[in-house]
């Protein structure tokens, strides 16, 4: 017999997971009522996955579930706010259990790291689309916004930008890797790690910050807009994976990647020169680390610098969906 919409939820969804003090009411419900701590701002984000657009077919479905919940998360970490309730809209085209069992799997594993509740959603019938709503405390004025960048501020970027892009050609069959590397590159594309700690140990330091999800040459740009500055970016002082310096051994190979691949979900962030040692401590402490890539300058634009001094005179593009 074929689930119904309420036993899919019920068998998948609603059993499962963390529960958190703050949530008076959760899955089951016309609303989630939800206690927002006194002194604290709620930040909320939406994503949406189009299966074939924003993942490749063929996607192993907890890859799915974890991103899913990932770039809602990465969200959070930009605004260096903590997580905590989530709500889930899911569109499918028939209720496949395995699929389901293992979408839940990937999703509820992450949510359980970073204390999140599934708190509501929705369930259709259609082409397999998957948004996720993620809320998030941060306390009031604390926020990592991305207007406040000023000229002389320094820009630093976590981890290693360009590798979701270059497995993504993996996962389509575009180049070839060794088993080591192309695991490592798939891994970077399917389960994006969000950098939350990050987010929290630069609230108070960095002035401005967004995650990385269309480019960081895109995202940066969104930075500069929002705060009515420019930048300088040194092309020589981009963090690389080793997996990436191995596929694209050559320098110039390697900035289009950097610069405009996206689903890296990085953290890009300035601080002023004055609080440099500050964010190089806090990142010290975490996995991904940071790099100082450039500075932000009065005048408008976004100048790329490669080694030797010269002008970049074209700049990658991000991702665009109606680009």
């Amino acid at each position: 017999m074929s689930l119904s919409e309420f036993n899919l939820i019920e068998r998948y969804f609603t059993t499962r997971g963390v529960r958190r003090a703050d949530v008076a009411l959760g899955v089951g419900d016309d609303c989630a009522l939800l206690r927002v701590p006194e002194g604290m701002e709620l930040a909320v984000s939406i994503d949406t996955l189009v299966e074939g657009h924003h993942y490749p077919l063929g996607t192993a479905a907890a890859a799915v579930g974890h991103k899913a919940l990932a770039v809602g998360l990465s969200d959070l970490a930009a605004m260096g706010a903590e997580p905590a309730w989530a709500t889930l809209a899911l569109s499918l085209p028939e209720a496949d259990e395995v699929w389901l069992q293992g979408f839940a799997d990937g999703l509820f594993a992450l949510a359980e790291r970073f204390r999140v509740q599934l708190v509501g959603g929705d369930t259709v019938r259609g082409p397999r689309v998957i948004s996720l709503q993620l809320h998030g405390l941060v306390p009031q004025g604390a926020a990592l916004r991305r207007d406040g960048a000023r000229d002389g501020d320094l820009i630093y970027v976590t981890g290693t930008p360009g590798d979701a892009g270059l497995g993504l050609e993996l996962a389509l069959g575009q180049r070839g890797a060794s088993a080591v590397d192309a695991d490592y590159l798939r891994a970077r594309l399917d389960r994006p790690e969000p950098r939350v700690a990050a987010g929290l140990q630069l609230r108070g330091i960095a002035s401005a910050a967004i995650d990385i999800s269309d480019g960081l040459a895109a995202d940066l740009g969104h930075i500069l807009a929002r705060s009515g500055v420019g930048a300088r970016l040194e092309l020589a002082q981009l963090p690389y994976s080793a997996a990436l310096q191995r596929l694209l051994p050559e320098a110039a190979e390697r900035w289009p990647y950097a610069l405009g691949g996206g689903d890296d979900y990085e953290l890009c962030f300035t601080v002023p020169p004055a609080r440099r040692a500050a964010a190089e401590q806090a990142c010290a402490a975490l996995d991904c680390g940071c790099r100082c890539i450039g500075r932000i300058e009065a005048k408008s634009g976004l100048r790329l610098y490669r080694p030797d001094g010269t002008l970049l005179e074209r700049s990658p593009h991000g991702f665009d969906h109606f680009g």
